[in-house]
């Protein structure tokens, strides 16, 4: 069927599609898996139809229970033209969790492939508001199947086409996750005017790869892919990180920008053989962002050592009320900030409210922030503002005395020791440039005497054992590097810690099950 070409302010695949329609705007890696623009234009145009004709219409919502394949970005394509709201589940959360956000965001719909179908019927056998399941790779009863939704569907909707929303759910850091909704814009398709999140900012076009290691249900990862195909560039979306396949992928289709790299794959890239880095050629690279997570200054200066100055950090939330970020340059004379935010949109207070001095850490507010609504949650949505229409997302840290922002930790995860705060990130970047740690989480644990006491976490490198002995080598050795009130007491290990696919530490897991303890 032939389609003009959507109006001069229209940024979106279908531009693309109709110009270069068998341009690949999707890869898989490693399994290969290609869509061009034109079949995710397609794809995702029939999906929007198979929804429409379910009954949904702008402003219902939809839950996606996917790995990455390309087909979770055709769902949300297909939303987004739909004007529906899409919530990704994050499919590494326990099955009350994931339950909560699908009956919470009152999905009519609920799609999910076959690796988690289990999972997916599990939570949705009872959920009132679901009109239908939708089965991906997969026969089961009870479901439709994706494929046979595109086949039988027109790949236009009969009402006209709306720009949708995301509505993510937050990472659940400090309990339940919670549902942050943005309204959608009421736009046509395509109308992304005044939308400060997807604007151009890395110099997105025709000729862009951009490359995806992260989990698609995370807010950043999945925004950034869409805006990528948004502008007409291919994006490879790794279907699971592991970190010599990156190299690969980045050596094998000339990798020029990643959007969504976390401190915790630095880590894992660094720890690869001399010999395996050294195979590769990733010389192509000319932007790396990276966010979600601090990343440990040691850490990111090797990164930028064998990559060169192409590191770019934001920092954000999932709520989206406001966005700093900083370049290679700036970085490498302000080792450890993430950026120099625009003079009065960022300020520091202390537990009274009044404004910290430039070093002194105290809670980031953003001044001058984008609203925004925990779903269904008004009081936790009035608790996110102060008196003077501030918000904060519970994270702390300072200003230096140029107003560039470091921060140290949230709020909930200060340690007060004998009546002195210690900030767990601190202690967390010395420690993770051991060489024998692949991951460490630094909480406090109670204490008769002290109120709490410093205790790591750590996951060693696989060939490695643990051993009393090396639980105290490593206290001595953090010792010989900070400040010993900031170094950990006590040691223990974990086969894995307890992160989100976007690498953000789940401290409340630990803290709750040493609180259970009695430490």
């Amino acid at each position: 069927m032939s389609r003009s070409l959507p109006s001069e302010t229209a940024i979106s695949p279908d531009v693309f599609a109709a110009l270069t329609p068998d341009r690949p705007a999707i890869r898989c890696e490693p399994s290969g898996t290609v869509v061009s623009f034109g079949e995710l234009v397609d794809r995702s145009r029939r999906f929007a139809r198979a929804l429409y004709d379910l009954g949904l219409r702008a402003g219902d919502h939809i839950a996606v229970l996917m790995g990455n394949h390309a087909e979770f970005l055709e769902v949300c394509w297909a939303a987004r033209r739909s004007g529906l709201y899409y919530t990704p589940i994050n499919w590494h959360l326990a099955a009350n969790e994931a339950a909560y956000i699908l009956n919470d965001c009152q999905a009519k719909v609920l799609i999910a492939d076959a690796q988690l179908i289990e999972l997916a019927a599990a939570i949705s056998d009872d959920s009132p508001s679901l009109l239908a399941r939708v089965a991906q790779g997969i026969e089961r009863d009870g479901w439709l199947g994706y494929d046979h939704l595109l086949e039988s569907s027109q790949p236009e909707l009969p009402a006209p086409e709306l720009e949708g929303e995301a509505m993510f759910y937050s990472s659940g850091t400090t309990g339940m996750p919670k549902g942050i909704l943005h309204p959608t814009s009421g736009k046509a398709f395509g109308d992304i005017e005044g939308d400060f999140v997807l604007v151009n900012r890395h110099g997105i076009g025709v000729d862009t790869m951009a490359l995806n290691p992260a989990p698609l249900y995370h807010a950043g990862p999945l925004v950034t892919c869409m805006q990528v195909n948004r502008y007409g560039g291919t994006i490879i979306v790794m279907e699971r990180f592991d970190a010599e396949d990156t190299l690969r992928v980045i050596e094998q289709h000339k990798v020029d920008l990643s959007q969504t790299f976390v401190a915790t794959m630095f880590v894992r890239l660094l720890k690869l053989p001399a010999e395996v880095r050294a195979k590769y050629d990733v010389s192509s690279l000319r932007r790396v962002n990276h966010s979600a997570a601090p990343c440990p200054v040691p850490i990111k200066q090797q990164m930028m050592d064998w990559w060169g100055p192409i590191l770019h950090e934001s920092y954000s939330a999932t709520e989206a009320i406001g966005m700093i970020a900083i370049g290679p340059v700036e970085w490498l004379s302000h080792p450890g900030s993430v950026g120099r935010p625009e003079p009065g949109s960022i300020a520091i207070t202390d537990e009274d409210g009044d404004d910290c001095p430039p070093g002194v850490p105290g809670v980031v507010w953003f001044t001058k922030p984008l609203s925004f609504a925990y779903h269904g949650d008004a009081d936790k949505t009035a608790s996110s503002f102060n008196e003077r229409g501030w918000a904060n997302t519970g994270d702390m840290g300072y200003l230096d005395d140029e107003g560039y922002l470091y921060l140290s930790g949230r709020v909930s995860h200060m340690i007060i020791s004998g009546g002195v705060n210690i900030y767990p990130q601190e202690t967390e970047d010395i420690l993770i440039t051991h060489p024998l740690i692949d991951d460490v989480a630094v909480i406090g644990i109670p204490d008769e005497e002290y109120g709490q006491s410093v205790h790591a976490v750590v996951q060693l490198d696989p060939t490695t054992e643990q051993s009393p002995q090396l639980a105290d080598d490593i206290i001595a050795w953090c010792r010989d590097r900070l400040s010993h009130y900031k170094c950990p007491r006590t040691v223990s290990f974990a086969t894995r810690l307890p992160r989100t696919g976007a690498g953000k530490l789940l401290k409340r897991v630990l803290e709750e099950e040493f609180a259970a303890r009695g430490a």
